[in-house]
């Protein structure tokens, strides 16, 4: 009776230890970012940084997405403060980094489930980035225009725009090689799409700005045959789009004149 009773207790304590190790090993359901986001305080979100952070610093949790996405949120929210705090005066790039790094270890290890469950987030970020690229172009900051437009290509999983949009730039900095390179590039990506039904309003923008600059820079360099055949292979997704005409027209008919 007495060993019996042992056995039970030896069993109890084993489940108990078994319980604990599995509930121990189980991924943090990250409760308390979502909490800090949903206060909607500055103070708040300087506390989401600073917590999510840690997440991302520590062995059993670094590669682990959520973390990532909420320390990308608190930022663009403080960002979007115009807080004169000096240690966030970088939180709109640190943002793109963070939102980049959690999309890539998705993209990983979840098969981007991740990003989908935030596709408004990320819609919203990649047309604030977009806005700030047709901002520094439309004012001729080409060269400034290229860091933004790199940081973009690491927050979307469309990078035709980009690398067409890229190349444009680096030719009107005058480095025609690497234009070319990232044209190339483009050239094939661009073979491969068949819709754009899934893409982003930023993403479709960055394919149409890229390939309309791009087609500009070829009638600079005389190759009008070869703007008009890159621009006719994207005008079957925007011929409805209201601005197509004009853009066209604003772009491409007026470089060079």
């Amino acid at each position: 009776m007495q060993k019996r009773t042992n056995m039970k207790h030896l069993v109890a304590i084993f489940s108990f230890l078994f319980l604990s190790l599995t509930a121990f090993s189980q991924a943090p359901d990250y409760q308390d970012l979502i909490i800090l986001y949903a206060d909607g305080t500055f103070d708040s979100y300087k506390k989401l940084v600073k917590e999510a952070e840690k997440y991302t610093l520590k062995d059993d949790s670094k590669k682990d997405v959520p973390p990532y996405f909420w320390l990308a949120k608190g930022l663009y929210k403080i960002h979007n403060s115009g807080t004169d705090d000096e240690s966030f005066k970088n939180a709109y790039k640190d943002a793109i980094k963070y939102l980049g790094k959690g999309m890539e270890y998705d993209s990983k290890y979840n098969e981007g489930a991740y990003t989908a469950e935030e596709d408004e987030f990320v819609k919203l970020f990649q047309m604030s980035l977009f806005e700030t690229i047709n901002n520094e172009i439309a004012s001729g900051g080409f060269k400034r225009a290229f860091g933004w437009v790199l940081k973009y290509s690491k927050v979307s999983n469309n990078n035709c725009g980009t690398n067409y949009l890229m190349g444009a730039c680096k030719y009107e900095d005058n480095d025609k090689t690497t234009a070319r390179d990232y044209w190339n590039t483009a050239d094939k990506e661009l073979a491969t799409i068949e819709s754009l039904e899934n893409w982003s309003e930023a993403d479709k923008n960055m394919l149409k700005f890229g390939v309309l600059y791009s087609a500009a820079a070829l009638k600079k360099t005389r190759q009008e045959d070869k703007a008009k055949v890159l621009v006719g292979k994207i005008a079957q997704w925007f011929e409805e789009d209201p601005d197509w005409s004009e853009q066209y027209d604003e772009i491409v008919n007026k470089a060079g004149k």
